[in-house]
């Protein structure tokens, strides 16, 4: 493996990201921007609440975090190995072959892009909400939605740095704002006493926890964005296995006493049946009974901005996928470039123009009067978000496998048994949790199991794994160079000997533990 001087991939060219620019602090707000706490807590945990009467959702969070956890030790393990800034599937390429590499880059684009556009839905009918509730300016949501693209765009120009300090910010007020609320429940439930009901294992022998587990799935979408920046970040090496075991730790515990908290609030026999009456304002309803309006307004001002940070960190995340794809001729070599300061411009433009099209498509197709959440929020914003969480727990069952293999066919097995051991447990798990979110599929978006768009939402991802497995088939045969420096990023930069792509690690470093 190159040194940490040498694994810096910046060389002023336009073909590499500037190296150094992020510590572990900067890595971490991306990431835990991504999962977007406030939102979690206001809408997928009432919306989870509300579909599965499953009270025991904070044990879920547990579970679910237990199982990320596993998958974290031997992911962590292979992004030391692995420096990418498409890093699940440069994880998958080198794991399971180059052509299992470009299907999973097109998964991957696919997913996180259908997470960053949706996002703009529920970001354009929030601040059309907020207008005409506080200033009685009425105005379509697809205006601040296009709005946000603009600014969106125009930060992650400036690099990956400032992007990091707004998020930083963005981050901060948020996860505050939640913990008041939840130190708030815990000083007064609704019943008069701190109860650990929801911690039951028994509550989980009911019908609908397999659903309340997917919403719990979709939730941690984000945490496994911190090998996206090891080419960005000082001592990588050391601070992405860091970041994504504490994001993953974070996130857990952030949700699971959040959860608690609205059943406290709530208390644990109402909070389904309010859950099913109050809808996504559940939380602001319970945080004005105990806080009051001032702290409430605050709450829907903090929302939105919760929904901008996320937005700021998955576009992060797309551009440096696209430009990876571009650098290793997944997609046109134009992509792959970046400015002089080592920004991937033409891979943050392509996916700006990507969710202004879609965000343009729903506003055309919106029949709705203004303040109606139909197009954006029940259509654009879960319709798209449930597809990239399904194509996100893919990836991740997909990448438990390519640990597995990694370390094994580097001889390297019996000094990981344990990381693999993780990997393949967690591996399970989340594909049984992927197969299970497409059974439900329709209920979790909120239609009927007949539903035409219930089967195109999934079937939109199996084109583009199908997609990208023919792309790398192509590629394999035409292009046999392009093919086997897919998923090796900057070292394809390094001109190999005769040409030939880069070697593997040797077998000896990944006895590092």
């Amino acid at each position: 493996m190159p040194s940490e001087a040498e694994s810096t991939t910046y060389d002023g060219q336009g073909r590499a990201l500037r190296g150094g620019r992020l510590g572990g602090a900067g890595v971490l707000a991306s990431v835990l921007a991504a999962s977007a706490p406030l939102v979690v807590v206001a809408g997928v945990m009432p919306t989870a609440f509300a579909a599965t009467g499953v009270v025991g959702q904070p044990l879920l969070f547990v579970v679910m975090g237990g199982v990320l956890a596993l998958f974290g030790v031997g992911y962590a393990g292979m992004s030391r190995q692995v420096r990418h800034a498409g890093a699940l599937y440069a994880c998958v390429a080198r794991g399971l072959g180059p052509t299992a590499g470009a299907a999973a880059s097109w998964g991957a684009l696919t997913a996180y892009s259908a997470l960053q556009s949706g996002l703009y839905g529920l970001f354009g009918a929030e601040v059309s909400g907020l207008l005409a509730a506080h200033l009685r300016v009425t105005i379509d949501w697809w205006v601040p939605a296009l709005l946000a693209a603009a600014l969106v765009g125009a930060l992650a120009r400036r690099g990956i740095a400032l992007g990091a300090t707004v998020l930083g910010v963005l981050l901060a007020a948020e996860v505050a704002l939640v913990l008041v609320f939840d130190v708030a429940a815990l000083a007064h439930p609704a019943e008069g006493r701190i109860s650990p009901h929801a911690f039951n294992p028994h509550l989980l022998a009911r019908g609908g926890v397999g659903i309340a587990l997917c919403f719990c799935a979709a939730a941690f979408t984000g945490f496994e964005q911190a090998p996206v920046y090891a080419e960005e970040t000082r001592r990588a090496g050391v601070v992405v296995k860091r970041v994504v075991l504490l994001a993953i730790g974070c996130v857990t515990a952030l949700f699971a006493l959040s959860s608690w908290a609205l059943t406290l609030a709530s208390g644990p026999r109402d909070v389904a049946d309010s859950a099913q009456k109050q809808g996504a304002g559940l939380l602001f309803a319970l945080a004005d009974k105990n806080l009051g309006g001032t702290f409430t307004d605050a709450l829907h001002v903090v929302f939105v901005t919760g929904v901008f940070a996320a937005l700021l960190s998955f576009h992060q995340v797309v551009s440096r996928y696209a430009f990876a794809m571009g650098r290793d001729g997944l997609l046109p070599a134009a992509v792959g470039r970046t400015t002089a300061g080592g920004a991937p411009a033409t891979g943050s433009l392509l996916q700006t123009v990507l969710s202004v099209a879609l965000v343009a498509a729903f506003a055309l197709t919106d029949q709705g009067p203004p303040g109606d959440a139909t197009a954006p929020v029940t259509h654009l914003f879960t319709w798209a978000s449930t597809t990239g969480a399904l194509g996100v727990v893919l990836l991740l069952a997909t990448t438990s496998l390519a640990v597995i293999v990694f370390f094994a066919r580097h001889g390297a097995a019996a000094a990981h048994w344990w990381r693999l051991l993780a990997a393949g447990v967690a591996g399970i798990a989340l594909l049984g949790v992927a197969a299970y979110t497409v059974k439900q599929f329709p209920v979790l978006i909120g239609m009927g199991p007949g539903d035409a768009v219930a089967r195109l939402l999934p079937g939109i991802l199996v084109l583009a794994w199908a997609g990208g497995l023919l792309h790398g088939f192509v590629l394999r045969a035409r292009r046999p160079g392009t093919h086997a420096r897919i998923g090796r990023g900057g070292e394809a930069e390094r001109p190999a000997p005769c040409g030939a792509p880069a070697p593997e690690p040797p077998a000896g470093i990944l006895t590092e533990r």
